[in-house]
Formats: C-alpha cells, structure tokens, sequence
C-alpha cells in the first residue's frame, strides 16, 4: 500500500546529508614519495550517494508497482488506504513493519558496501607504501 514511503523518507533525509556533506569535503589524495601512484579516497558523500541511488531505485520501482495494483491513485488522498480508516490502520502497520524492513535491508547492504570499499583502499594505501 504505502512501504515505499518509507525508504522514500529516508533517501530524501540522505540526500539532503550527501549534498551537505559534499560542500564541506575535498578529494584526498595521498602522494607516496618516489612513486608515481595517487591513491584517491572515495569521499563520504559518494559512499552516502551510493545509498541515496538504492533508495530512490527501490522507492521508484515500488511506487511504480503500486500504481499498477491501483493502490496509488492520481487523485487525494492519492493512496486509495488512506480515504478509510480501518484501511489507514493496516496502511501503517504495512509502513511501520515491511516499509521500515526494506530501508533497513538497503542500509545494510550498503553498510557492507562501505566497509568492503573501505578496505579495499586500505589495502591499495598499504600495497602502494610497501612498494617505496
């Protein structure tokens, strides 16, 4: 009915933090002495684009799907579970519960996303000094 709402929220909160964060960071480029090699650090707000593509995808392609079910509507309240209560009730409880778990899916992954990116920099920074 309404789960893509919620990731949508979020993408929206996290472009917001991207674009901020991108005014206040420069690329970091790490010379090594005697080797022609720069190893550039992916920026934060790169990494936050990363899950700003996830979400904005998943929202759009679930909007999209709910719009074909006839669920969301071009006319107000736009979703047809919000103009009853008793549907508004499980509207939420959809949002609070499958809405809520697949930005937390998205999150993870792109958490582990992160954390593999991160370490392979490390590993190119370590791989580039050991050649010095």
């Amino acid at each position: 009915m309404a789960c893509f709402i919620v990731p949508a929220t979020e993408a929206i909160v996290t472009t917001i933090a991207a674009k901020v964060l991108a005014k206040k960071e420069m690329n970091t480029e790490i010379h090594h002495e005697g080797s022609s090699e720069i190893i550039e650090k992916t920026g934060f707000s790169r990494k936050l684009n990363w899950l700003n593509n996830m979400l904005w995808g998943g929202s759009a392609l679930l909007a999209l799907e709910h719009v074909w079910h006839g669920e969301v509507v071009p006319w107000f309240p736009f979703l047809t579970a919000a103009a009853d209560a008793a549907d508004r009730a499980e509207m939420f409880h959809e949002m609070a519960t499958v809405g809520v778990s697949m930005a937390a899916l998205v999150t993870v992954t792109w958490g582990i996303m992160v954390l593999v990116s991160s370490r392979l920099e490390k590993r190119a920074t370590k791989t580039a000094t050991q050649k010095n």
